[in-house]
């Protein structure tokens, strides 16, 4: 394929996929994927194996799991809209409200489905406000355990999503014992509860069997169903962004130009200031390398390269899956990357080339 495009590696999706199973197995807790972060459909049917369906967070991510994704499929929304809600719940088997409002509001509408209430504990490991579900007057969930227990017979859920980018056992394990002293009570009176997504218990070095330990036993304490929603967890490490290099500069620094941009194609690195990340990265030679918009600050970040870098040179921008392949957009009219699968056998499987009739069909 021509560069730049997203290269989806099966083997490495599955590596996470057979933690995902086994933790099901020795937990009982069933995990869901978090669309909200990756949504490349093309790879659900191998997904699908492992998981038990999909979570959303708005009416388009809801249809395209009930229709791509095969299981369960939970929908949430920090509001539903009244020219929505019908929708949202034809396509949903779980229907989860952010506020009592919503409740209240959609309770004839949604009578006889599957409903579920958001809890926002207070505490999060969230190193950044701007995703800090618990920052201060924070939208995300009812926080009132006493305002909570007066609708718990109007639902059958609870979903708590307070851990972000959370690879510390220790950590999950602190801030669910503070939700059920706070919220015990209510948890006691529920069918099942979703702890949601940010935690990375599919690392290299995370305890999987004190993870799974930890779930079992709040399962069979509260007598409900344990959901995850991994989102990251479940595709971490497994897809680059692979881009050419189209010029090299040097204005006090080597500079090389590719074929991509971090606003348009890598937008949640430039939203939180991280650099883009590529292997080996060691060497003598030390290159800034830049998108193509006019973006000042497209910058993937400072490299280093055993020899120096030229036009026509291919990289590889590791860990573009998450929070990547969603948030893509049509900054400058930059050429949205195409999408590829590595499949098991090592065969590369073209799987979506972005047009100009794309970019046109995007506005009018």
């Amino acid at each position: 394929m021509q560069t730049p495009y997203y290269l989806i590696d099966e083997s490495k999706l599955l590596a996470n996929m057979e933690k995902i199973a086994w933790l099901r197995e020795a937990s009982g807790a069933k995990s869901l994927l978090a669309l909200k972060c990756f949504a490349t459909w093309s790879v659900f049917d191998l997904m699908a194996r492992y998981m038990d369906g999909s979570t959303s967070s708005s009416l388009f991510e809801v249809r395209l799991g009930h229709e791509k994704f095969p299981g369960e499929t939970h929908a949430y929304s920090v509001a539903y809209g009244d020219d929505e809600i019908t929708d949202v719940l034809a396509h949903s088997d779980k229907i989860i409200f952010n506020s009592i409002g919503q409740l209240t509001k959609f309770a004839d509408v949604a009578a006889g489905h599957v409903r579920g209430l958001r809890v926002n504990p207070g505490v999060s490991t969230s190193e950044f406000d701007l995703a800090d579900p618990a920052r201060p007057f924070s939208r995300l969930g009812e926080h009132d355990p006493a305002e909570i227990a007066k609708v718990a017979d109007q639902i059958s859920g609870l979903m708590f999503h307070n851990n972000c980018e959370n690879d510390d056992f220790a950590r999950f394990d602190e801030m669910l014992c503070l939700i059920e002293d706070r919220f015990g009570a209510i948890i006691h009176r529920m069918d099942w509860v979703s702890l949601g997504g940010g935690i990375h218990f599919t690392g290299p070095d995370y305890p999987l069997s004190d993870f799974a330990a930890r779930l079992k036993g709040f399962a069979e304490t509260y007598g409900v169903q344990v959901y995850l929603e991994p989102g990251e967890a479940a595709i971490t490490g497994t897809a680059t962004l692979e881009v050419t290099v189209l010029d090299t500069m040097f204005n006090g620094k080597n500079l090389a130009i590719v074929d991509s941009s971090i606003e348009a194609h890598m937008l949640d690195l430039l939203i939180y200031r991280q650099p883009a990340r590529i292997s080996p990265n060691k060497g003598d030679q030390e290159w800034m390398i830049c998108g193509k918009s006019c973006l000042a600050g497209d910058i993937f970040g400072e490299f280093r390269f055993d020899v120096p870098l030229q036009a026509g040179d291919r990289i590889s921008f590791q860990d573009a899956a998450g929070y990547t392949m969603v948030k893509k957009n049509w900054f400058n009219g930059v050429k949205m990357p195409g999408i590829a699968i590595r499949e098991l056998d090592g065969t590369i499987r073209p799987v979506k080339e972005f047009t100009y009739d794309d970019f046109a069909a995007a506005l009018s």
